[in-house]
């Protein structure tokens, strides 16, 4: 976008609505000062950028993505870079190894990725201040070495360099020179998109600050010029840990990684102390409304706000629905039409953890009721014994794939789920799986 474009872009109040927002939101960790300023007299085109270390961003990256969404929505411009040539290295800040080194064909492979999810989130069609990606590779890829020396090293020295935060913990435990010179790469980044597209800011997260200021140094030193930073506070939980993992790992926005029924799931058993944080981070939602669902008594009714909103972002409000009819199964609120909806995959995540056997065809035939089936054939799955097993049928106490069973001589009569399934519950709470093979 031209500077001519810019110009007839919102002013006054409407830019000056993102620090507001950012501020209440409490996503301001550092500024440079002018930073407000700046925003707040003309649009300004800022930037993030995002390392294709992975085909799929995670939930850490979200904090960062909605700085982009506020700003665009206050009028401004988002770039998203995404860093084909910094990837090649992996940023040290804050790491405690040297990153594994990623080939090409990786590395565009993984851009695609998280170009698609960006998409999601940032309009890069319909509006003037249209968002935009960008590819460091596609600048760093002519620069040859000496001449990357003579044209950016030679404008920040080594004191300035080994000062940074981020460089000063890994001096302890050795930092090879590809990782010290990151630093460089991205100020240039900075300094590039600059002179080639107007860009004044660079925002992300707090551990970025000495990246950030590294650009806009840079900047200052080799054209005199006024570049701005500002950075969000890394989200953490209540307990000071790192948010955005589960006991499996990442929390990733792909559903090929992280599936839609484990993402809405992963919001949904937050602790509570974390919801005011998160609602303001990583909703849209507004003020009085984030207000409202931390009055509510009830804080499950802000996480299922909560996940209902980010799974129909990420994903889609249709896999927010599956995911939903899955989570209810395990508390009676499903159905077998429910059950026979379910994809194998989310079926199984369901009910992970539960126990669970296998028995041939042959031996599911066989059985002439239901009786048989749960104490002979499915023996030590559910009942050690027939007597126990008749004993909670005539209670009322069991069910298979959600029908209550009335009679122990009645048939084997139930469809299996994905033509190899039974989900056979025992009271309330106990589920049992028993997998039919041939």
């Amino acid at each position: 976008m031209s500077n001519t474009t810019a110009s007839k872009q919102p002013r006054g109040k409407q830019l000056s609505q993102f620090i507001h927002e950012l501020r209440w939101r409490g996503m301001i960790h550092d500024m440079v000062p002018g930073t407000e300023e700046q925003l707040s007299k003309e649009v300004t085109t800022a930037y993030i950028g995002f390392d294709p270390t992975a085909r799929s961003l995670h939930i850490g990256n979200l904090a960062t993505i909605m700085l982009l969404k506020h700003l665009q929505l206050a009028g401004h411009k988002p770039v998203a870079l995404v860093g084909g040539a910094t990837g090649m290295i992996g940023d040290p800040s804050f790491k405690a190894a040297e990153r594994k080194f990623l080939d090409e064909d990786t590395l565009r492979e993984n851009q695609a990725g998280i170009k698609k999810q960006l998409e999601k989130f940032l309009d890069f069609e319909h509006r003037a201040n249209a968002a935009e990606i960008v590819n460091n590779y596609d600048w760093f890829a002519g620069i040859g070495f000496l001449e990357f020396l003579r044209d950016a090293g030679k404008h920040l020295t080594i004191n300035y360099m080994i000062a940074k935060d981020s460089v000063k913990k890994r001096l302890e435990t050795g930092l090879s020179f590809t990782e010290f010179s990151y630093q460089l790469l991205q100020g240039y980044d900075f300094y590039h998109l600059y002179k080639t597209k107007g860009v004044k800011l660079q925002m992300g997260g707090s551990d970025q600050w000495g990246n950030i200021t590294t650009g806009t140094e840079f900047i200052r030193r080799k054209e005199a010029g006024e570049a701005y930073a500002l950075t969000a506070p890394l989200v953490t939980k209540a307990d000071g840990t790192k948010f955005g993992k589960s006991e499996s790992g990442n929390v990733w926005l792909d559903p090929e990684f992280t599936s839609p029924y484990k993402f809405y799931q992963f919001w949904l058993n937050i602790s509570d102390e974390d919801i005011p944080r998160l609602l303001k981070v990583f909703t849209l939602f507004s003020e009085d409304k984030i207000k409202d669902l931390e009055s509510n008594p009830n804080p499950n009714e802000a996480k299922r706000e909560l996940a209902k909103d980010m799974t129909i972002r990420v994903h889609s409000e249709e896999e927010y629905e599956k995911a939903e009819k899955a989570s209810n199964i395990l508390f009676g609120k499903s159905t077998l039409d429910d059950l026979q909806e379910i994809d194998e995959k989310t079926l199984l995540e369901v009910f992970e953890g539960v126990p669970q056997k296998e028995i041939s065809r042959s031996e599911y035939d066989a059985s002439k009721n239901v009786l048989e089936l749960l104490a002979d054939s499915a023996q030590d799955l559910v009942f050690a014994s027939k007597g126990e097993a008749r004993r909670m049928i005539k209670q009322g106490g069991v069910s298979i794939n959600k029908q209550k069973v009335e009679d122990e001589a009645e048939g084997v009569h139930y469809r299996l789920l994905q033509d190899k399934y039974l989900i056979i519950q025992r009271g309330k709470k106990n589920y049992y799986l028993l997998k039919v093979h041939n």
